[in-house]
This record gives structure tokens, C-alpha cells and sequence, in this order.
């Protein structure tokens, strides 16, 4: 008996148009497998209400198609079911989908799910709203209330919310608290990462997993305007937890208490709080269409390269010009292994 797959498409969400993607899972979907249903989302919220529906009349998969947030509204309605979560990405960040290495392009996504592979995955929760990826207060939720007023999408928007608003950033004082005890101190940051990334290979948790049933909690403490091209690089190339002015807490809960109310972020969607934030990790409650195939990194050399970047800055000090002779020197050293 064929299984029953629905695709709920966002017309509106990410920065890709999707008018022909409801064509490609037609015409791609293995018939043999699955039955198709095909369906587009109205409103906010209402992938949400068409995800729990198909969960109550058993359907085996319901794929999100779009960005984050139309991720996040299908996957919460399928916490806790039999029902499987697919992903064809289409937004601007895509951050559970290149965790999981669900391809970005839409023909290889819907192959992906032609072969069903699913695992069973973990979750979280901040004060009872479901995230998949992160969530988290300080200056990523801070920049998350821009980003979502700004109008327009995409990595580029990201970025330059970022730029203008980093140096007005003023850090708060957080008391952190789990099994292992309390710790105090003024943040950056305070992440809580199921999986690696916030989207567009943002590595806040390069080793964060969805299958350990632990968050990686990433404390970011203060930093000045010299160190923050060393922070975004190691951001990009999953080497932020080497710098010493980032602490990583493994744990599967956390309260959090702060100065006041204020705004903080479940997978990059802003929200207001008060002082008291309960974050906890739910272990293997949601099914997701995976991708099983081994890594593949024709470019590894080249990520090498980029990675071990920031350890040459260690040796800039106030000369530049022998730094870049001596990082020169390296990286042909390195070509040549």
C-alpha cells in the first residue's frame, strides 16, 4: 500500500520563487512509494493546522516547503507522532536543512525524500515554544527583532542589520543554571543549540547534535570592535569554540534569568520574555526524513585552509606586514601537502 506524502507549500516565505516546485513534486515523486497530495498555505500559522491534520489522519510525511519559519510551524505539529518531517528548502537561511544536509536544490530534495530514510530526532523548547535548530537571547535574538522588521530577506539583509546595529549592542548580565550549578556574568550572547547552525553555515555549535539528547549551550562573552572579524570568520568555518571568549555548556535543560523583560528568538523568530527563560531538549521525539549519504567534500583542502585562518591571527600583533608574509608562506606550505 502506497504511503501518503503532503507537501505544503509557502508561496510567500524564504527569498525562492516556488511557483514551480508543486510541478516538480508531481512529476518526481516516487508513485510507486507514495501517494501525492499537494497543498499552499494561506496565513500565518496555517502549516501548523495543516501539519496536525495530516498527523491525526496518518500521513507518513509532510514536507515544508520554505524557509525557517515554515519549517518551524510543520515540525511542531509533528513532535510526538509517527508522522515524518521532509524538507525542500527555500528560504534565506535554510538552517535545519544544511544540518542535516537536505540538498538546496529542489530536484535533489525531492529525490532525498524518495528514498525515506527517517531517524528519529531530538527537539527543544524555550518556555514551552518548540525550536529545531536554536534559540537564545542577547545580541543573535537582538538582531532577530531587526531582521524580521526589516522587509526584506536573505543573507545579505542579515548582514547589514548586523553591521549597523553590533556597535549599539550594550550586553547584559545572565545567571545560567543546570545540574552542574549557577554561574553569573555579562553575555554577548547565550545560544542554545540543538543543531550546528543558524542558517546560511552560521556554526554557533559545530559539534551539536540532533540525536545525543544534549543541547550545546554557546556563552559568548563581550568583545571589542578588534575582535570581532576573528569571531565572524571562526563563526563561518566551525571553529568559534577555540576562541577563549566562548564557553560551551552540554546539557538537555537550562533556566535562564536575566535583567528584564525583553526579546529573545526561537529558530531566528523573535519573541518577548520576561526575566525567568526555561530551555529544555526533548530526546528523539521527532521523525524527519534524513539524508543518509556519507559527506562529501571535493573542496576539503580549501575548507582546511579557511579553518586554520584564524590561528594566524594570533600572530598579527602591530606587525602586519610580517604577519602576511608568514600567513603567505603557510597556506603555500599547506597547497603543497
Amino acid at each position: 500500500m502506497p504511503q501518503r506524502i503532503l507537501y505544503l507549500i509557502n508561496p510567500i516565505s524564504g527569498t525562492q520563487k516556488k511557483k514551480g516546485i508543486a510541478r516538480l513534486a508531481e512529476k518526481l515523486t516516487d508513485r510507486s512509494v507514495f501517494d501525492v497530495e499537494i497543498r499552499h498555505t494561506e496565513y500565518a500559522g496555517h502549516a501548523s493546522l495543516l501539519a496536525a491534520e495530516a498527523a491525526a489522519q496518518g500521513y507518513d510525511i509532510v514536507v515544508a516547503v520554505g524557509g525557517d519559519g515554515t519549517v518551524n510551524e510543520v515540525a511542531r505539529s509533528l513532535v510526538h507522532t509517527h508522522t515524518a518531517l521532509g524538507i525542500v528548502p527555500c528560504g534565506s537561511g535554510n538552517g535545519l536543512a544544511r544540518h542535516l544536509r537536505i540538498p538546496m536544490q529542489p530536484r535533489q530534495a525531492i529525490a532525498l525524500l524518495n528514498e525515506h530514510v527517517v531517524h528519529d530526532l531530538d527537539y527543544g523548547t524555550i518556555n514551552d515554544r518548540p525550536f529545531f535548530c536554536t534559540c537564545g537571547v542577547g545580541f543573535d535574538a537582538f538582531i532577530s527583532e531587526k531582521f524580521a522588521g526589516a522587509g526584506r530577506r536573505g543573507v545579505l539583509t542579515y548582514i547589514e542589520n548586523t553591521l549597523r546595529e553590533g556597535l549599539s549592542y550594550k550586553p547584559q548580565t545572565y545567571t545560567i543554571e543546570d545540574d552542574s550549578g549557577r554561574t553569573a556574568g555579562r553575555a554577548f550572547l547565550i545560544a542554545c543549540a540543538n543543531a550546528s547552525q543558524y542558517g546560511n553555515d552560521a556554526l554557533i555549535a559545530p559539534h551539536a547534535s540532533m540525536k545525543d539528547g544534549l543541547l550545546d549551550v554557546v556563552v559568548m562573552e563581550p568583545f571589542n570592535a578588534a575582535q570581532a572579524p576573528q569571531i565572524a570568520l571562526q563563526l563561518f568555518t566551525g571553529t568559534l569554540p577555540e576562541n577563549r571568549l566562548v564557553h560551551t555548556i552540554r546539557t538537555d535543560h537550562l533556566h535562564i534569568q536575566r535583567e528584564g523583560e525583553g526579546v529573545a528568538h526561537c529558530d531566528g523568530d523573535p519573541f518577548i520574555t520576561g526575566s525567568s527563560i526555561e530551555v529544555k531538549l526533548h530526546h528523539c521525539q521527532l521523525r524527519v526524513v534524513v539524508n543518509n549519504h556519507p559527506p562529501t567534500t571535493p573542496l576539503q583542502q580549501p575548507l582546511d585552509l579557511l579553518r586554520r585562518i584564524p590561528t594566524y591571527f594570533k600572530d598579527w600583533g602591530n606587525k602586519p606586514e610580517a604577519w602576511l608574509n608568514k600567513t603567505i608562506t603557510r597556506l603555500k606550505d599547506k597547497v603543497k601537502e
